[in-house]
């Protein structure tokens, strides 16, 4: 996958930041947190469609030093399907857009693909937790369907994790939760 640098932003324009270098993965998560959350989330006033016609969710994930905050930090907001689980996923409190999930403490950032147009988003790779599809969804075989993750994704991961000399940056000026 070549490397970018790009600025993205929310749907409103007062949440942006940017990504670079190379994308770990570009992935659609068919998990059913994913398929639930994506559900909710795109319940919310003004919010943009999450989940495709397969109930699929679509990232680029990039490692946490690779993504720079650059307005609107004090808008982004923690959402949790359950406050249990160790994944959050942050919104654009403004206007309702879902900007990524983050295992916390994980050293990526999975970040929505509804950031980016269809014609800029890199391409898919991958399709994780296929076991999890709704029932009768048939996907292409464009690209791997494994029912979890395959060999090659934790691979990718852990390069990733190396080159941050095993670091997993903190992201503590999220402050509070999308409907606190």
């Amino acid at each position: 996958m070549k490397e970018v640098r790009e600025k993205l932003k929310c749907q409103c324009g007062q949440v942006s930041f940017s990504v670079s270098g190379k994308p770990i993965i570009s992935a659609e998560c068919l998990c059913s947190d994913c398929q639930i959350a994506g559900a909710e989330i795109q319940k919310r006033a003004g919010a943009p469609l999450i989940l495709d016609r397969n109930g699929a969710t679509r990232f680029v994930l990039f490692r946490k030093d690779k993504v720079e905050f650059l307005s609107g930090q004090e808008k982004l907001k923690s959402y949790y399907i359950n406050d249990d689980l160790s994944t959050r996923r942050i919104i654009a409190s403004c206007c309702n857009t879902p900007v990524f999930l983050e295992f916390t403490k994980g050293h990526w950032l999975s970040m929505y693909g509804n950031l980016w147009s269809k014609d800029e988003i890199p391409p898919l790779e991958i399709r994780t937790m296929t076991r999890s599809r709704p029932k009768g969804v048939v996907l292409p075989n464009d690209v791997p369907n494994p029912k979890t993750h395959n060999f090659s994704f934790y691979i990718k991961l852990l390069s990733a994790w190396a080159a941050m000399r095993f670091s997993a940056p903190e992201l503590d000026f999220i402050a509070g939760k999308i409907d606190d």
